[in-house]
């Protein structure tokens, strides 16, 4: 095509020497058309924020460039940077804001703010809006959530922002009108160089028109025009094209006037070589630069400057061409491979998010019975949602709606969580009370010496403990080492106590084989009073000996008691007699050891009414029967079993005046001790 132009030039000339002819090669160069049409595409990307799940952000690396059409006005301009923003030349680190709460994304924000420059700050700036929008969204749900809790009707609620809320639309309302300022002042400078363009054209029209002047003096003037043209900056896109061909028209017509001289023509074709080799070995440097968005946008700023410089030598216009479109192409061909490379990644791990989402749905499908199982998923859920955390981006269409299926789950599980807590939270107290009544009594039992007894309780005790269940985990460990420790400190206490009572036992031996010789050798008199009273002594000394070893407490006690009765048997003192001798030798051995007899006589009294009442049964019944050998029979064994009733009622009537008389002579007793003392 160049050739082409080339040719329809030189055609309006006769010899190779005129001075039209070197004008016409100097315009050799590509048209703006046909530059568009092979050069690659140099539109520049419109950089949008992208909002992402929060820990779904990922740097913004510009999709590939192709050709764009007209497109519906965007809702907010603010959202897409404007077609002719320069590109950066450096990319913009975009911290991790996800974690950050409402009050850290607004301080953030504010000191972002402090930038002069607002085209650094946009993608931090998009990436804490989203972060915030999130936290805002939750922090709504939540207080929604506490009104339904408290008995409110959610067609009631009302939502509205909270002073945290306004500060932050607050500031980024300004960092809005400050990037709208900011594209309207760029605006602004565009039509401005637009009208300045304009002007240098009429200057060149009337340079073109204009024969007054030497061939130097006008050479030195479209110089300057050209500076001046090159030094102005960018203009709206839709005015590019229109400026550049009519710029190099008036350019051509220019050199048609002057007739220019085919060697001027020439040196500055060899100046426009070789600031586009310049630019051809900056392209091929950045076929190795590692960061594909740097290359791409600085491939960008070339291709502008490329379109800036005027035309070469025609000799060598295809070969300097070709070799910049080749590092171009190469430059192309990397971001394309890495786009498609990074599109299978984001499948990857698309595919390893939706095996963890069915993972987290599987553990979830059943609600635990138990706190232990509660945290067991919870655990699991915490895993998943880690390894989640290290998977890398998805495909955009995708983002949004696995994050939200993934989220939700492990939502849905915690509330539920947290209604099964709250439920089980009223027993857990009921449990700590509970608890709490038995270390009281079990720190009361450790004070007591009835070991037998006090035994039974704290065993009893422990078994209930056990049929108790569990208490908040902050005080588990506290009540139960408050409770072991009153259960430890009685059975140290009881431990002791029985191993002093062991060393003790081998001296009791000696002492009750030394009564049970003393009783055998002791010569009885005629007095019966004063038998039953010396074998009363002999009981009392007995019994006031502690334990003896366990070998040798039934021969004893067999041959003391087989002693006893031989000597009633021998000073003819009956069972009535020694019966209320052994009750009264009872009542004292309570006595010393301030047991209580309360129940005693009344308990007395029921077994003599009852006796009495069978007696009058058998009595009445007797009365029945016929006289016949049969009921004579019947009638001997009743009169037999009313004799021995009648017997054990003398007997109990003995003992309850025996209870009677001690307890009558206990208030003198201790009288006497008073007065004593006194």
């Amino acid at each position: 095509m160049q050739n082409d132009a080339m040719e329809a030039t030189t055609q309006s000339v006769n010899t190779e020497e005129t001075i039209s002819e070197n004008s016409n090669e100097m315009l050799a160069e590509p048209s703006a058309e046909s530059t568009q049409a092979e050069e690659p595409t140099a539109q520049p990307v419109a950089e949008e924020a992208t909002e992402t799940a929060p820990e779904e952000k990922e740097a913004e690396i510009p999709e590939p460039a192709v050709e764009q059409k007209e497109e519906a006005p965007q809702e907010n301009a603010l959202e897409q940077q404007n077609d002719e923003t320069p590109v950066a030349e450096e990319e913009e680190v975009v911290p991790d804001y996800t974690n950050y709460s409402r009050d850290a994304l607004t301080e953030t924000l504010k000191e972002l703010l402090q930038e002069q420059d607002i085209t650094k700050i946009k993608n931090r700036v998009a990436a804490i809006k989203l972060c915030f929008n999130n936290a805002d969204r939750e922090f709504k749900k939540a207080a929604f959530e506490k009104f339904l809790e408290e008995g409110g009707n959610k067609d009631e609620y009302v939502s509205s922002d909270d002073a945290i809320a306004e500060a932050f639309r607050k500031e980024y309302n300004n960092y809005r009108e400050r990037r709208q300022k900011h594209i309207d002042e760029l605006e602004a400078q565009k039509q401005h160089n637009l009208e300045q363009k304009k002007q240098i054209l009429e200057e060149l029209r009337s340079l073109i028109d204009s024969d007054n002047e030497s061939l130097k003096q006008t050479y030195d003037k479209f110089n300057a025009i050209q500076d001046k043209w090159k030094s102005i900056g960018d203009v709206p896109r839709s005015e590019i094209n229109g400026l550049w061909q009519n710029y190099h028209f008036l350019v051509e017509q220019f050199f048609n006037k002057v007739k220019m001289n085919k060697e001027l023509m020439l040196l500055d074709q060899k100046k426009n070589l070789e600031s586009k080799t310049i630019l051809c070995e900056k392209a091929e440097e950045l076929i190795v630069e590692t960061s594909i968005t740097k290359a791409f946008k600085e491939l960008q700023n070339l291709r502008e400057q490329w379109r800036e410089i005027g035309p070469v030598p025609i000799e060598q216009n295809d070969e300097i061409w070709a070799r910049f479109r080749n590092a171009a192409n190469q430059i192309d061909e990397r971001r394309k491979e890495f786009y498609e490379q990074r599109r299978e990644e984001q499948d990857n791990n698309l595919l390893a998010k939706q095996a963890l989402l069915e993972k987290a749905k599987e553990l979830t499908v059943e609600k635990p019975t138990s706190i232990k199982m509660w945290n067991e998923t919870s655990n699991q859920l915490d895993e998943l949602l880690k390894v989640w955390k290290s998977i890398g981006p998805v495909p955009k269409e995708q983002n949004e709606e696995i994050w939200n299926n993934f989220k939700g789950t492990i939502d849905n599980f915690y509330a539920e969580k947290k209604a099964y807590f709250e439920t089980i939270k009223d027993e857990q107290t009921e449990n700590y009370n509970k608890k709490i009544d038995l270390c009281l009594q079990a720190e009361a039992i450790a004070k007591r010496e009835d070991w037998k007894k006090a035994t039974e309780e704290l065993l009893k005790l422990q078994e209930e403990w056990k049929q108790i269940g569990t208490v908040s985990r902050k005080v588990s460990e506290k009540i139960w080492q408050r409770f072991r420790g009153a259960c430890d400190e009685f059975f140290a206490k009881k431990s002791a106590y029985y191993n002093n009572l062991r060393s003790s036992e081998q001296d009791n031996l000696q002492k009750k084989e030394g009564i049970l010789a003393e009783l055998k050798a002791y010569s009885f008199g005629e007095d019966k009073e004063e038998n039953l009273n010396a074998i009363k002594e002999f009981q009392r000394r007995w019994m006031e000996v502690g334990f003896v070893p366990i070998a040798d407490k039934q021969r004893l006690q067999q041959e003391f008691r087989s002693t006893i009765n031989a000597l009633f048997d021998q000073l003819k003192i009956s069972a009535r007699e020694a019966e209320a001798n052994a009750y009264r030798e009872h009542l004292r051995n309570a006595a010393n050891h301030g047991n209580s007899m309360s129940g005693e006589r009344n308990n007395l009294l029921e077994q003599i009414q009852k006796i009495k009442a069978d007696i009058n049964l058998w009595e009445n019944n007797l009365g029945f029967l016929a006289s016949s050998k049969q009921a004579d029979l019947l009638k001997a064994e009743f009169e037999k079993k009313m004799q021995n009733a009648r017997q054990q009622v003398a007997l109990l009537e003995a003992k309850l005046k025996i209870l009677d008389d001690s307890q009558k002579e206990t208030p003198k007793t201790e009288e006497n001790n008073n007065a004593s003392e006194e």
